[in-house]
């Protein structure tokens, strides 16, 4: 069922859902939404399972005319989302039918901005995914960001979907988003390649996150880090979040469209329950890094997923 028309496209905007994990011994890194948190709950909003595809927006949003009738959320940063030119909330549940546009601006806070919609948006699963890896063209619409008239289909709805009409995410749940932001982190697997001083300085200075980066990672500008034992290393594999340092002492962040291997040595690793915040990171905002145990990181996490299981219809 045709869903919506794409009347303007935004800066990049592309269908995406929790990624295609399972192939990075093939080389495939899993792509996914950047923030997968908000994916997620906005997907809950809306009666979809959490994985369902979306629209992830970045930094400007789009344009798009309603073909039928649907339950949406918005969720992520605030991309001052209008329906016919009225505004409309973010994390909240609401209905568009057909000959609605809906519109949306350029961010006020954070990065990315994701719109879910009841049933879920179709495109055809690639590696048991059909999030868009826009590097390799896989995925999605044709591996692309939306261009202007495309056209987006969506499955089969729940006839009962109206009934989440007005559904709301509690306060709580709602991330704040800033120019500034803490990522907490585990040191390792390769600290050991770095001296005592780099260490300290890696944690204790602020990183301004530069233009060139995207969902491959984040380049970051600031105080330098010194390696004990070289910057290369035998390739290894990598994570999402693992932060690797090249020769010119200043950090990567990988990043969902990350390659699968790496040469440098990873002096941390940004926690589970830190990666949405990684998502909604901007060129020029800065990040300081703060190291917290496995342990405290098993538990953040368990209280990020302790809130989004709460938005679960019961």
């Amino acid at each position: 069922m045709r869903l919506l028309r794409v009347i303007k496209p935004g800066f990049s905007t592309s269908l995406q859902d929790l990624g295609r994990r399972g192939f990075a011994g093939s080389g495939v890194s899993e792509a996914g939404a950047a923030d997968a948190y908000s994916l997620r709950i906005g997907n809950l909003l809306v009666g979809n399972p959490e994985g369902a595809a979306g629209l992830e927006m970045t930094l400007v949003g789009g344009t798009f005319e309603v073909l039928s009738g649907a339950v949406i959320a918005v969720t992520g940063s605030d991309f001052a989302p209008a329906l016919d030119g009225r505004a409309i909330p973010l994390w909240e549940s609401l209905l568009v039918k057909a000959g609605d546009v809906l519109s949306f601006g350029a961010t006020q806070s954070g990065a990315r901005c994701y719109l879910c919609v009841s049933g879920g948006i179709d495109v055809p699963e690639i590696m048991k995914s059909r999030s868009t890896h826009l590097l390799t063209k896989i995925g999605g619409l044709d591996g692309r960001a939306l261009r202007e008239n495309d056209f987006l289909h969506t499955f089969q709805r729940n006839h009962k979907d109206r009934e989440l009409v007005g559904r709301k995410t509690p306060g709580e749940a709602i991330p704040l988003y800033s120019s500034s932001c803490i990522l907490r982190v585990i040191l390792g697997p390769d600290d050991d390649y770095f001296k005592k001083e780099s260490i300290e300085t890696f944690l204790s200075s602020y990183y301004v996150i530069t233009e060139s980066s995207d969902r491959v990672g984040l380049r970051l500008d600031g105080a330098l880090l010194e390696h004990s034992r070289g910057a290369d290393i035998p390739s290894e594999g990598v994570t999402t979040g693992a932060i690797q340092v090249p020769a010119n002492g200043l950090p990567i962040i990988l990043f969902v469209e990350r390659p699968t291997t790496g040469g440098y040595p990873t002096i941390a690793s940004v926690i589970s329950a830190d990666l949405h915040r990684v998502g909604q990171a901007r060129p020029r905002d800065t990040i300081r890094f703060q190291s917290v145990s496995v342990e405290e990181a098993v538990e953040l996490l368990k209280a990020q997923e302790g809130l989004i299981k709460a938005q679960k219809p019961s």
